[in-house]
């Protein structure tokens, strides 16, 4: 494996019934393809790495467009009126040897105005052979007159159990092992992108001499902290220790952890405990999703009754994981959340 993008080009889905995640609109494109009800536009919207790309190209293929008839444009760097001019002027040609020409237009809502107004005329008209699929992560971006033209599909985010078992499918054909604390890791990080869980495990598979991917590996290599700081940081909460919690954040600093990676593993187990004290027969599923030393330290406090664990202390620190992006100093969210918690305000 020579670069970070291997696993992702070899693992795209080539067909309908390989997408995950995205049943509901699998299932809309394929009745429309069975009955011939093809449109002349599509527009695929959602989070970057949810496979809308992937799935643009899947379309194609099944309406039996070559590759001589599929044109892929990069609106990021092609977003000007003289490339929409171009392309239009190409449209109205028949396609070379498929019934259909596919236009896939990826980031759509860079274009400009002007590119926007070109490309409107062309979806008024549209010749009968062109298919138009238009891919976005900003769809509020798009103009309401080019959506109205389209038909619009929602890409939704994989949920974790999803990308663990990515993780642990793709691990398994490349040859490795991996823990099930360590998939469910790269699957948190993710955080809904397909992309992103092969990318690390990527990383990952170039870290791990014996060919078993284990947590502290996914921690290493991601700047992910250990557990055992996490759970010092949430004892320290218990406790209101002050002291102990702004040590714990301090440690984190100096070891270089990204503070958002720190956040987002705390409300992870913040969101344990409460799912173990609230809903007990969740525990054999939340004990597949972490190591048997963190299971153990989660139960723990899920039985206790002097534990602070509520829904308002994991809505505080929801609300200092969305400031962390926006503060000069990244930790300090979570350093001022700690000394509200813990009333050791002066």
């Amino acid at each position: 494996m020579k670069d970070e993008t291997v696993l992702y080009r070899k693992y795209r889905p080539k067909n309908f019934k390989e997408v995950l995640g995205q049943e509901h609109i699998v299932e809309a494109l394929e009745g429309a393809i069975r009955l011939g009800r093809i449109s002349h536009a599509y527009l695929f919207s959602g989070p970057r790495g949810t496979g809308k790309t992937s799935v643009a190209r899947i379309l194609a293929k099944a309406l039996d467009t070559s590759e001589t008839d599929l044109y892929e444009i990069d609106a990021a760097s092609n977003r000007g009126i003289d490339d929409i001019r171009l392309l239009r002027e190409g449209v109205a040609a028949v396609p070379f040897e498929s019934a259909r020409k596919v236009y896939i237009i990826d980031e759509v809502h860079m274009l400009t105005k002007e590119a926007f107004n070109a490309l409107l005329k062309t979806l008024e008209e549209p010749p009968q052979h062109a298919v138009f699929i238009l891919a976005t992560t900003e769809l509020e971006k798009v103009p309401e007159t080019v959506v109205s033209r389209c038909q619009v599909f929602a890409f939704k985010k994989p949920s974790q159990r999803i990308l663990k078992e990515v993780a642990e499918r793709i691990s398994k054909k490349e040859g490795f092992t991996i823990e099930p604390p360590a998939a469910e890791l790269v699957a948190l990080l993710a955080d809904g992108s397909y992309r992103d869980a092969q990318g690390i495990l990527q990383k990952a598979m170039g870290l791990s001499a014996d060919m078993k991917i284990t947590l502290s590996e996914v921690e290493r290599i991601t700047g992910s902290p250990k557990g055992a700081l996490v759970n010092s940081f949430i004892e320290a909460l218990l406790q209101r220790d002050a002291a102990a919690g702004l040590l714990a954040l301090q440690k984190a600093v100096l070891q270089n952890i990204d503070m958002k990676i720190f956040a987002k593993l705390l409300l992870a187990k913040l969101r344990f405990i409460i799912l173990l004290r609230n809903a007990p027969a969740l525990a054999s599923a939340i004990k597949e999703e972490v190591s048997d030393e963190d299971f153990s330290f989660l139960k723990g406090l899920a039985a206790s009754k002097e534990a602070r664990i509520n829904s308002a202390l994991l809505l505080e620190f929801l609300d200092a994981f969305n400031l962390i992006g926006y503060a000069a100093l990244p930790h300090l969210p979570l350093e001022l959340s700690v000394i509200k918690l813990c009333g050791m305000e002066k």
